[in-house]
């Protein structure tokens, strides 16, 4: 049973280093840029909508301090009159708005929250792509200079006594002023 589970391993070794050289890094690389591109896309879309929403419950809680504020006055005209069974309706429609009021103040705050995460898992993930980007230039340029590399020469990088006699006039002079 042990010789199975050694050879199994084997050819599941060698499979995966052959699979290893098919894929091409470069490849891979930009297909996780444009993953990472279109989920980046779908999380400013929902934030844009959540942004949204966030502002239609401003508003609805607006409208709602404007209706309690009316519904205050009615009060107060329904008691100057003495009409105490139009007033227990007014209190019911006050009852009422406060607590749609704290319904929408709770959701107003779960969806802060979540776009708040929201947002940061947008920040972290641009940045993350914005590596990539750079990782994926990077290697643009590495294979672009592996291919010209062969037709380059090896520039005359021979340095003259005179040469160096100067740079070390110089640093010698840079010391003494320090």
């Amino acid at each position: 049973m042990a010789l199975i589970t050694r050879v199994s391993r084997l050819f599941q070794a060698d499979f995966h280093a052959v699979l290893d050289r098919i894929e091409d890094p470069g490849v891979l690389l930009r297909q996780a840029v444009r993953e990472m591109e279109e989920e980046l896309a779908r999380d400013e879309q929902r934030s844009k909508l959540l942004q949204h929403e966030q502002r239609q419950l401003d508003t609805r809680e607006t409208d709602l301090k404007q209706s309690l504020h009316d519904i205050e006055e009615e009060l107060d005209t329904c008691f100057a009159s003495g009409n105490d069974d139009l007033a227990r309706a007014c209190i019911r429609r006050k009852l009422e708005a406060q607590r749609f009021g704290k319904n929408l103040s709770r959701k107003r705050g779960a969806l802060g929250e979540t776009l708040d995460e929201l947002n940061t898992r947008l920040r972290e993930n641009q940045a993350q792509l914005e590596s990539m980007r750079q990782k994926a230039e990077l290697l643009a340029e590495e294979n672009v200079y592996v291919r010209s590399a062969e037709n380059w020469t090896i520039p005359d990088t021979a340095v003259r006594d005179e040469d160096v006699e100067v740079a070390f006039l110089r640093e010698k002079q840079n010391r003494s002023r320090s």
